[in-house]
């Protein structure tokens, strides 16, 4: 286990520690992303469109080159050979696998070994934006420290900004916060080495997608939007930064991740040359709006990135016969978040399995309102927001829980109702509140009413007639549907 120097080639038990962050998604047959299956159920739509009857007369795809596209590239052809649910899980275990090989290259790449500050910042892979299932950011993200480490290996090279002219835009395709890290990395890279405005040219070899991004219109709906109650969501962004199913442990985790930086900084033990993109995202966390370019949580998600950067700018090299205990030490916040996602992912995709029996009263076709009895206040991500979205895979059935907003998505439904469309499916529960669907305005144009939610359910829609129920679904034939079909 040679990680303080003198080693030659990656250490195989630092990729090994990285693979298994994708251990959720192995023991998992439903991913537990609050997004992944209507992720799924559009890809499902591309791939049958022209030759589904069912698809066809709900649903249009409007294809177009975008910055967010690094899943969907994939699936197609992993689709074709192992079947789109399966393909599903592989993208789903990639994106974690691969952003924990991305800090591991990352650390490699600076210092030729491997120390805590990889294996610290381990602990960010299940950022709350992996657990909403955001796949192309994450993907985005890891190809992004990929490429970085790519850039420190090629210094002096005559070629590496020919070669980044023509990975830039690969990474812009995958998703355009991934192209966006990818600049501040470059840049805070650059900065230690010529100063802060000379860093600036340096990096010209990453700029042409901005010229992409003009051309595809991204940004132009919700460019620059803060929201509500902005200084208390900035910090409520840092104290749930790594938010995921104990606020306890969560909270801790993040407050540890914080100051071990700043203890190394303290020391004199930090690597400028990432440590200053950990400031540059840092401040971004602040300056950034909520939404943009049509998408939520543009600030959110930096603080994950932030903490990362901040650890892998930890240089301190231990005793070599104290190594391996500050290695497993490092690697601990890691594992034990690791167990505790992977559990729960476990115990709720077996929960999952039981709602989706519910497809077996569900015809070919069919149009489904979903209903979710969601709890506004819980700490741990909403799993089963978007579950619905398996009647379109399983029964090419339109439903109003998957990604289907105009000007935002490429999926859409053709009759174009405002109403039926993500998230009309969420139902906001105080606590030991039962909901009362009697006048759920997605269930007017429905055939079917799908309720998932542990609280009783107070008052369906008149005349509605119960077809199943078990510990957390229920589903209803609704009376003269005014169905799209």
């Amino acid at each position: 286990m040679k990680a303080q120097g003198g080693a030659h080639r990656l250490p195989l038990w630092a990729l090994a520690l990285a693979l298994i962050s994708a251990l959720p998604v192995l023991v998992a047959r439903y991913p537990q992303m609050t997004d992944y299956p209507a992720h799924l159920a559009t890809w499902h739509v591309w791939i049958e469109a022209g030759r589904n009857a069912a698809i066809d007369r709900a649903y249009a795809i409007d294809w177009h080159w975008i910055p967010n596209l690094g899943s969907e590239l994939m699936v197609r052809p992993l689709a074709a050979l192992f079947g789109l649910e399966l393909a599903g899980r592989i993208i789903a275990a990639l994106a974690p696998a691969l952003c924990a090989l991305s800090f591991v290259a990352t650390e490699w790449a600076l210092r030729r070994r491997i120390g805590v500050g990889s294996l610290l910042a381990m602990a960010t892979v299940w950022s709350p934006a992996l657990l909403m299932g955001f796949l192309n950011f994450a993907l985005g993200l890891a190809l992004a420290f990929l490429l970085f480490g790519l850039w420190v290996r090629c210094e002096g090279k005559a070629w590496r900004h020919w070669l980044f002219l023509a990975l830039a835009p690969l990474v812009w395709l995958c998703h355009l916060t991934g192209w966006g890290v990818l600049g501040v990395l470059v840049y805070g890279y650059e900065w230690q080495k010529r100063g802060l405005l000379r860093a600036i040219p340096a990096t010209w070899p990453l700029w042409p997608p901005a010229l992409l991004t003009l051309l595809s219109g991204t940004g132009t709906k919700g460019a620059s939007v803060y929201g509500d109650g902005v200084l208390i969501d900035k910090l409520s962004n840092w104290i749930m930064g790594l938010r995921d199913q104990s606020a306890m442990l969560d909270v801790a985790t993040v407050a540890l991740l914080i100051a071990l930086p700043l203890i190394a900084w303290g020391r004199g033990r930090v690597d400028g040359r990432i440590g200053r993109a950990a400031l540059i995202f840092a401040a971004l966390t602040f300056i950034m709006p909520r939404f943009l370019g049509g998408g939520d949580f543009a600030d959110y998600r930096l603080v994950p990135v932030a903490l990362a950067c901040g650890l892998l700018a930890i240089d301190w090299q231990m005793p070599r016969n104290m190594a391996r205990l500050w290695l497993a030490l490092a690697a601990l916040p890691f594992l034990l978040r690791l167990g505790v996602t992977t559990m729960a992912w476990r115990e709720d995709s077996q929960a999952t399995a039981e709602m989706l029996e519910v497809l077996d009263h569900v015809p070919q076709g069919a149009v489904v309102a979903g209903a979710y009895g969601e709890a506004p206040f819980a700490w741990a991500q909403p799993s089963f927001g978007h579950v619905f979205a398996y009647a379109t895979i399983r029964r090419d059935a339109l439903t109003n829980s998957d990604f289907a907003i105009s000007g935002v998505h490429m999926l859409r439904h053709k009759d174009a109702d405002p109403r039926f469309v993500d998230p009309s499916q969420r139902v906001l529960l105080l606590e030991d509140t039962a909901p009362d669907l009697s006048n759920f305005t997605p269930a007017a144009k429905a055939d079917y009413l799908w309720y998932v939610g542990v609280a009783p359910l107070k008052g369906p829609p008149p005349g509605a007639t119960e077809l199943f129920r078990n510990r957390q679904t229920i589903l209803l034939r609704l009376a003269n549907p005014q169905s799209s079909r």
